[in-house]
C-alpha cells in the first residue's frame, strides 16, 4: 500500500518542527514535603558541606532546608516575627563549602512603614541544629533577595522590598534595593549601600553576569517595566528592555539561545496572565530589544526557572501560576526554536502544584537539569526529575 502524498508531507513537516524546537523532556514527580503552609521562596545551595546540593526554603513561621538526597528536613530557626518569612538566600561566600544562609521576614506588604526584616542566620557546627539570627537594618516590605558578587569579586546580599518607604497603591518613594557587606564578625554592624532607588512595586529580580567584569547585573521586574542595573560602578542608573506594553511585570528571568544570545523573559503583569519573551537587538545589542508575548493563559503567575532541560543547546522556560482565588493550578515548560522565535508549550504539571517559587538544578549530577517548585495552596514541595527525552 502506498503512502499518500500528503501524509509524507504532513510527516516531513512535524519531523522538522521537532528539529525546530526540540523535544520535551519527562519529569517525574517526587513530594518531598506535603505539608508546608506557603513555601514563599526557595534557595539551592550545599547546606552542609557533602558536595550534594540541598533545598533551602521559606515557609510562613520557619526557614527549613532539605538534605539531599534524603530530603530530610531541618529546622534552621523559626518565628523570626511575627508577621511571615517571605524570603530566603543561600550560598557559599567563603569557598568552604558550606552555605551562609540569609532569611527576609516581617511580611505585610500592607504596612509600607513599619514592616520587614532582615536576618543573617550564623550556623552551629552541626547544621542540622538551629541557627543564630542576626537582625540587620532593613527597608519596609522586605520581598526577595540574593547574594550576588560585586566589582571586586566580593560577595554582597541585596535586597528587594515590595514598595518603597511610605508608599501607597505604589505612589511615592522609589524602593531601595541595597547590598549588605559582610563583616569580619557578622554579628558587627554591616556596611550598606545603595544600588537603586528610582523604580517601584519591585515584586522579583534576577542576578547574572552578562559581560566579563565580575559584577553581577541585575534583571528587575517593576511597575513600570524590565530593567537591567549594572553593578560595575554602583551607578543608579537603570537600562529599560523597551517599552512597557504590559502593565509593569512580576516575575523576570534570563536564559540564553546559545553562545552569545541571550533573552529575557516575563510573567505580565505582575501576578498576571502573559509569559513574555525579550530578544536584544542586532549583535546582542542592550537597546531595541523586542517584546514577544507567547502564553496568556496564566492564572496568578508567581514563577519562572531557566535552564537547557531538554540538552538541545538553548535554554526552556519553566513557568508557574498559583490560581490564589481558585482554579487549576500548575507548570508549563515553553521550548524555542533556534531563532527564539516560536516557543512550543508542554506540560510539567497539571493541577497539583500552586507554584509560588520554582528552582532549576542538577540535582543527583546526572548531567541534566531537574526543576524543584514550593506550592502556597497545594502545600508541598516537590523535585520534578528530568529523565531526559523519551520515545
Amino acid at each position: 500500500m502506498r503512502t499518500p502524498l500528503l501524509l509524507i508531507l504532513l510527516l516531513v513537516t512535524l519531523f522538522f518542527a521537532k528539529q525546530g524546537t526540540g523535544e520535551a523532556p519527562r519529569f517525574r514527580a517526587q513530594v518531598i514535603d506535603d505539608s508546608i503552609k506557603i513555601g514563599y521562596g526557595l534557595s539551592i545551595a550545599d547546606v552542609d558541606g557533602d558536595s550534594r546540593r540541598d533545598i533551602v526554603l521559606a515557609d510562613k513561621n520557619q526557614i527549613v532546608w532539605y538534605r539531599n538526597p534524603s530530603w530530610r528536613k531541618y529546622v534552621i530557626v523559626e518565628n523570626l516575627t511575627e508577621r511571615d518569612h517571605v524570603c530566603v538566600a543561600a550560598q557559599d561566600i567563603d569557598g568552604d563549602g558550606k552555605a551562609e544562609i540569609a532569611a527576609g521576614a516581617g511580611w505585610n506588604p500592607g504596612d509600607t512603614q513599619n514592616s520587614g526584616s532582615v536576618h543573617y542566620l550564623i550556623p552551629p557546627e552541626d547544621r542540622t541544629q538551629r541557627w543564630e539570627p542576626v537582625a540587620l537594618p532593613h527597608e519596609p516590605t522586605v520581598h526577595r533577595m540574593h547574594w550576588i558578587q560585586n566589582a571586586q569579586g566580593q560577595w554582597e546580599l541585596t535586597v528587594l522590598p515590595l514598595h518603597g518607604r511610605g508608599n501607597r497603591g505604589g505612589q511615592g518613594a522609589g524602593v531601595k534595593l541595597q547590598a549588605y557587606r559582610v563583616p569580619d564578625n557578622p554579628r558587627n554592624p554591616w556596611p550598606v549601600r545603595m544600588i537603586n532607588d528610582e523604580l517601584h512595586m519591585t515584586h522579583n529580580y534576577d542576578p547574572g553576569q552578562w559581560d566579563n567584569d565580575r559584577a553581577h547585573e541585575l534583571l528587575i521586574a517593576a511597575r513600570e517595566g524590565v530593567f537591567v542595573s549594572d553593578g560595575i560602578d554602583g551607578s543608579k542608573t537603570l537600562q529599560e528592555l523597551g517599552d512597557d506594553q504590559g502593565g509593569g511585570a512580576g516575575e523576570v528571568r534570563r536564559g540564553t539561545l546559545g553562545e552569545n544570545r541571550p533573552f529575557v523573559v516575563t510573567i505580565e503583569p505582575m501576578h498576571g496572565n502573559s509569559v513574555v519573551i525579550y530578544l536584544p537587538g542586532e549583535n546582542g545589542q542592550r537597546e531595541n530589544w523586542t517584546r514577544q508575548v507567547i502564553d496568556q493563559s496564566l492564572n496568578d503567575g508567581h514563577a519562572l526557572a531557566c535552564a537547557d532541560f531538554a540538552g538541545i543547546g538553548r535554554d526552556q522556560v519553566a513557568v508557574g501560576w498559583r490560581a490564589g482565588r481558585g482554579g487549576p493550578v500548575g507548570i508549563k515548560l515553553f521550548t524555542p526554536d533556534a531563532a527564539g522565535a516560536n516557543w512550543e508549550a508542554s506540560t510539567i504539571d497539571r493541577n497539583q502544584m500552586a507554584c509560588e517559587d520554582l528552582k532549576a538544578v542538577d540535582l543527583n549530577a546526572d548531567g541534566r537539569t531537574d526543576l524543584v517548585a514550593s506550592g502556597r495552596r497545594t502545600a508541598n514541595v516537590v523535585i520534578y526529575w528530568n529523565e531526559g527525552i523519551g520515545d
